[in-house]
């Protein structure tokens, strides 16, 4: 079985480069090693990305100490926690079994991992049976230390939802550095990391995104999954503060002068102040960055 979705086949051949991302592809492998077990429990965050009841998709940021995330077995994995009430993936997680992709980022040191499975509740909060375990370069991951858990961070706030972006969710993704993507496929879901100088994510109009494809790992998950089935969900952090403003809706790439760019529909928007309690400094930027067109 090719471990390449047919989206992602056809823009590898597009690109030329089928035969160089093969050998990554085989990597991709539901086995979770010494070496992944310790990196996931070193971790505070974890970005999950799902689909909802009503079939929407989002990515969501989960967090806690670290330990908070860990190996329970040679290709399972608990959660502490589960998803937040206010969260709109919140009650996503089934008896059943919920196609998750899940990426584990540590800006610290410039490090990603993804791990995609099926994720059940637990008495812990879940697990997740992996299927897809791999690690990806470090391009375009901004560094920064992270300062801790604010202790005198208040609750949670009152989740605001739309459906397009307001003045200053607008100003936040112009000024971002960094956003994750949620992707889905008839094999499963995928979260992924975008990153650039800030500037590299335009705001086209409240309801309208857009953001140059860099060269990557050439494995095209995220544009071979949006090939097929175009929906997907953004999340864009604020590092220093904790908020976070997860958006929903359609997505396509298109081909031009610019390269390849995708374009994000908005339909839904969700903004949660002080969502997260982890505190981190401000970026030193990575060396692969492009200057934003």
């Amino acid at each position: 079985m090719d471990p390449y979705s047919s989206g992602s086949l056809a823009l590898q051949d597009r690109s030329g480069v089928r035969d160089p991302a093969a050998p990554t592809g085989r990597s991709r492998m539901p086995g979770i090693s010494v070496v992944t077990a310790a990196f996931l429990e070193a971790q505070p965050m974890l970005v999950i990305g799902a689909a909802d009841s009503a079939g929407r998709v989002w990515s969501s940021l989960l967090t806690g100490p670290p330990g908070f995330v860990r190996a329970t077995g040679p290709a399972t994995v608990s959660v502490a926690g589960g998803i937040p009430a206010h969260d709109p993936l919140a009650g996503a997680v089934t008896p059943g079994g919920t196609p998750v992709g899940t990426l584990a980022l540590d800006p610290r040191t410039r490090r990603r991992l993804r791990l995609n499975g099926v994720a059940a509740p637990s008495a812990r909060g879940f697990t997740i049976a992996a299927e897809q375990v791999f690690s990806n370069c470090p391009k375009y991951l901004q560094k920064r230390e992270w300062y801790g858990s604010d202790p005198a961070r208040p609750e949670a706030g009152a989740a605001r939802h739309g459906e397009a972006l307001g003045p200053d969710q607008v100003r936040r993704v112009r000024t971002a550095d960094t956003f994750f993507v949620a992707t889905v496929a008839p094999d499963g879901a995928d979260v992924s990391h975008r990153g650039g100088t800030p500037g590299f994510v335009r705001v086209d109009s409240p309801r309208e995104l857009s953001w140059r494809d860099y060269p990557g790992n050439a494995m095209f998950l995220t544009l071979g999954n949006l090939e097929a089935d175009g929906r997907a969900g953004l999340l864009f952090p604020d590092w220093e503060t904790g908020t976070t403003l997860q958006l929903s809706g359609l997505a396509h790439t298109e081909y031009g002068p610019e390269g390849r760019v995708t374009r994000f529909r908005v339909e839904r928007t969700v903004e949660i102040p002080a969502a997260s309690p982890l505190r981190w400094s401000p970026p030193e930027y990575s060396p692969s960055n492009p200057a934003p067109a």
